[in-house]
C-alpha cells in the first residue's frame, strides 16, 4: 500500500473534531494546548481562538490553569472561527462555552473541508446545566474526552464547577475565590447549605 493510499492516514488531510470537556480545574485546557503545540512540532499549521469575552489570563493567548499558553485569537462570535480558520490544518477553540450555538455548524463545516477541530470546553454550567453548544459539540465529535478536576472536599472526582458566591447570572468568569470543583455527592450537600443560607 502506498503512503498516499487510503489506509495510510497519515499523509491525508482528514477532517475530526476532538472535544475536550469537563469541570473547572480538569485540565481542560492543558490538554487542548498539548495537543495544539504536537500538531505545530508536526509542522501543521494551527489556527487558536477563544472568546472575546474570557481575558482573565490574556487578551490574545490561551493560558491554563498551569500557566502554560499558546498564541490565540479572540473573536466574538462563531462565524469568525469558520472565515479565519478555513486555511488551516487545525484549529483549536477555548472556552467554547461561551460561544453561539452556530459553532456546532462551524466544527462540522471546518471538519467536513478537511480540518482536525479540536474544541475543549465546560460541559455543565454552576447549576448542573448543559452549557451552551457543548451538548451538541459532544454528540457530533469523532472523539470525546471527559477530563477529571479533584473534589476539593472528598478526593473523589469532580463532577461540576460548584459557584461559591452568591451570583445568579449564568456566565461569570472567576477561579478559586469563585468556584470549586466537587463531585455530585459533594454538590448535592453544598446545594442544601447554600438553601439553608438563603432561607436564615
Amino acid at each position: 500500500m502506498s503512503p498516499t493510499s487510503e489506509g495510510s492516514g497519515e499523509l491525508m488531510r482528514r477532517g475530526r473534531i476532538e472535544v475536550i470537556c469537563g469541570s473547572m480545574f480538569s485540565g481542560k485546557t492543558e490538554e487542548l494546548i498539548r495537543r495544539l503545540k504536537r500538531a505545530e512540532i508536526a509542522r501543521q499549521s494551527v489556527e487558536i481562538f477563544n472568546p472575546s469575552i474570557d481575558t482573565r489570563y490574556a487578551e490574545e493567548d490561551v493560558v491554563s490553569h498551569e500557566g502554560n499558553s499558546i498564541p490565540s485569537t479572540p473573536v466574538d462570535s462563531s462565524a469568525s472561527i469558520l472565515l479565519m480558520g478555513s486555511d488551516t490544518d487545525v484549529v483549536g477553540i477555548d472556552e467554547a462555552q461561551f460561544f453561539d450555538s452556530n459553532l456546532i455548524d462551524v466544527c462540522n463545516e471546518l471538519a467536513n473541508r478537511g480540518i482536525r477541530v479540536i474544541v475543549a470546553g465546560l460541559d455543565l454550567d454552576f447549576k448542573g446545566i448543559p452549557f451552551g453548544p457543548m451538548p451538541g459539540l459532544c454528540a457530533v465529535a469523532d472523539d470525546v474526552t471527559k477530563v477529571h478536576a479533584i473534589c476539593v472536599h472528598c478526593g473523589a472526582l469532580a463532577y461540576i464547577s460548584h459557584r461559591i458566591v452568591d451570583e445568579e447570572k449564568r456566565v461569570l468568569l472567576g477561579e478559586q475565590t469563585v468556584y470549586e470543583p466537587l463531585c455530585r455527592s459533594c454538590y448535592q450537600k453544598a446545594l442544601k447549605k447554600d438553601r439553608e443560607k438563603r432561607q436564615a
